[in-house]
């Protein structure tokens, strides 16, 4: 597909094997078919309008303006410095900055036209004399050849019976037109020539704030609203400060905006028919009289009050019909939502800490939508994970981790690994291989032209990469041992592991000549969870159990496995009695749950790790429950629901239609088979 996308011309012949391949995967489950049925809707809108697919990836990519195909892409690189060194990731802004050095926006017109028309006419077209005149041509001329170029494909690829040879004639019709209006000397064709398809726009960044995410979608948005709509959100941003974070009301809280008021509440005081309002220079008796000042009404925007709700329902995690969990992971239709003009593609490059920042950062940022919609009416958001490690993990030991062994850093991409033959072995190649080439020395700065192979790599991925793979978003409450501090609240996306703290009492000095007992490792732990069944039935255990400590993963070790289920390990210590006296032994004790609490019925308390990264370490903890983290528009929407019905354990309203859970969706080429 990336081949026909970017090839000069295709025959029909090819046109209709593809297409029939296309329409053979109909019949296979999914993913198989939803790639099939977008695949053959592509080759039959660019068989009808020659060019119509690199022309809108040119565009939107490069962010052209065009008024028959308005939509933009930008794609953010987010590193974590703490995580990558500062080779590596000096290495990958050279080469996003090597990628774009020669493109500007002069260049990529000139290629969309050249394509088109040579997509159009063939070998009638001469290429090497269009491209010397549409160099010598001044800009603003350029850009009125490239509109109507774009509004010739574009009429053609949004009609519904669309003739082909009727597209043919406009295309032929503007290049005798460009060929006409300059004297540079005349030649005759000479084949077919290929256009280079310009690499996307790639900023990249250091991920050092834990807002930065949200703001740089803002600052890709908010420059170019112009319409009505997009100008109201954007005054309702002027008043919302960048700092703020939703505080929670069971999940998420609408915070009150206080407006000003001068109007009594009376309505005798209103004025009458006739009355005019006071002028700065009436007099004392007239201001001395009761008067309705104009308030501040605001009515709730459709588009705010239909925002969450369209996007729950068509977005990931959309309710299923049937029971299996792993639907859940779905695989939807890669086509963007028809009313968002933009589409943020958010390339994440490091282990399985840098995914626990990201759900962080998702998490906080559907909490701000749900109480102030401004991204989500209009943004397309599109997550990416290429994994980078460097060597060998040095922090953390089999002994943080008493029931996993070894810490695995990037559990995440070995899953879809196995799922996406594909994403295996196009992304997961660039596991080390990012590190190795940061220390090789850099061909970029003797030979600015070569091409940068990491970032045609990435390029390839967000492009193509359209099947999202969902992974459910864990929350988790945190009780501390001193009463006096604050529970904490936080998400983890694959990994959270609990040891239990060496508590040693002082020796007592006058108990030294009694015969010393022998201490037991770990402490007594309430563990209660609900089991999971085949038959979607609850079933609450509560165990009293000895552990010295426990590993809480979320990524299934196999493809086949549920992707909506927690696998829990813990080191459970085992009391033996033999002839020498007594002795303790360990045992692995696995559970699997969809949630589950941890509770310390000594005074041992114990540190808690999320996503593998030690600076997210809880210290003194005494109780843990980790539970799917809740879509916080649904809970708002619940909430809203159950003040008025407060004896109805079901969802009702809106909220029956919107997904409880918040998924992770991470794009793939080809997804998971369901």
């Amino acid at each position: 597909m990336y081949t026909l996308i970017k090839a000069p011309c295709i025959s029909d012949d090819l046109y209709e094997r593809v297409y029939d391949f296309c329409k053979k995967l109909l019949t296979l489950p999914k993913p198989y078919c939803t790639i099939g049925l977008d695949y053959a809707f592509r080759l039959k809108r660019e068989r009808i309008a020659p060019g119509v697919l690199y022309q809108r990836m040119v565009i939107s990519e490069q962010s052209l303006k065009s008024d028959p195909y308005p939509y933009q892409e930008r794609v953010f690189m987010f590193a974590d410095p703490e995580v990558l060194s500062k080779s590596v990731c000096s290495a990958l802004l050279a080469e996003a900055k090597a990628a774009q050095m020669y493109q500007n926006r002069r260049s990529c017109m000139c290629y969309v036209i050249v394509r088109a028309v040579q997509a159009a006419l063939g070998e009638a077209c001469d290429v090497q004399r269009l491209q010397r005149i549409l160099q010598t041509k001044p800009t603003d001329e350029l850009e009125q050849c490239f509109q109507q170029v774009v509004s010739a494909v574009e009429c053609t690829g949004s009609e519904v019976k669309a003739d082909r040879v009727q597209h043919s004639e406009r295309l032929k019709n503007i290049y005798s037109l460009v060929m006409s209006s300059s004297a540079v000397g005349s030649s005759s064709p000479d084949g077919l020539h290929g256009c280079p398809l310009p690499n996307p726009q790639i900023s990249f960044h250091l991920w050092t704030e834990e807002d930065q995410l949200w703001k740089e979608l803002v600052l890709f948005v908010r420059p170019l609203s112009h319409t009505c709509e997009q100008d109201c959100l954007s005054q309702e941003l002027d008043n919302f400060e960048i700092q703020d974070i939703v505080s929670d009301c069971d999940c998420c809280e609408q915070t009150r905006f206080s407006v000003l008021s001068n109007d009594s509440g009376i309505e005798r005081d209103l004025p009458t028919a006739g009355e005019e309002l006071l002028l700065p220079g009436a007099t004392e008796a007239e201001h001395a009289k009761l008067q309705r000042k104009g308030g501040i009404k605001k009515r709730a925007s459709p588009l705010e009050s239909m925002a969450l709700l369209q996007n729950s329902c068509s977005g990931p995690g959309a309710k299923q019909t049937g029971k299996l969990y792993r639907k859940s992971g779905c695989n939807m239709a890669p086509l963007p939502h028809p009313c968002r003009l933009y589409t943020a593609r958010i390339v994440v490059l490091g282990d399985d800490r840098v995914l626990g920042r990201l759900a962080q950062a998702y998490y906080s940022l559907r909490k701000r939508e749900t109480r102030r919609v401004y991204l989500t009416p209009k943004l397309n958001l599109q997550f990416y994970y290429v994994p980078v490690v460097e060597g060998r993990p040095t922090i953390g030991s089999a002994e943080d981790h008493p029931a996993s062994g070894p810490m695995e850093l990037c559990e995440l991409a070995v899953y879809l690994g196995r799922a996406d033959p594909w994403y295996e072995s196009n992304i997961n190649t660039l596991c080390h291989m990012i590190p190795k080439l940061a220390t090789m020395p850099s061909s970029l700065s003797t030979h600015p032209v070569a091409d940068p192979f990491i970032m045609d790599v990435i390029a390839y991925y967000v492009r193509m990469g359209l099947q999202p793979v969902c992974f459910q978003v864990y929350a988790v409450k945190i009780l501390f041992s001193n009463a006096a501090q604050e529970p904490a609240e936080d998400v983890f996306l694959t990994e959270l592991s609990a040891q239990v703290q060496d508590c040693r009492a002082p020796k007592d000095p006058t108990q030294t000549r009694k015969k010393t007992t022998l201490e037991v490792p770990g402490a007594d732990l309430a563990v209660t969870y609900r089991k999971v069944l085949l038959s979607n039935r609850k079933k609450e255990v509560d165990v009293l159990l000895r552990a010295t400590g426990l590993v809480v993963k979320a990524i299934p070790s196999s493809e086949a496995e549920d992707l909506m289920c927690l696998n829990v390990n813990i080191a459970e210590v085992v009391k033996t009695s033999n002839l020498s006296g007594r002795s303790f032994s360990s045992a692995i004790n696995k559970i699997r749950t969809h949630e589950i609490k941890i509770q310390s019925m000594e005074r041992r308390t114990f540190n808690l790790c999320l996503d593998k990264d030690f600076r997210r370490t809880y210290t003194n903890v005494v109780s843990v429950e980790v539970s799917p983290c809740l879509e916080p528009s649904y809970c708002l929407q619940k909430t809203r629901t159950m003040r008025f019905n407060l004896h109805e354990p079901e969802d009702m309203g809106l909220a029956k239609y919107m997904p409880k859970s918040l998924l992770l969706p991470i794009n793939t080429f080809a997804g998971i088979i369901q």
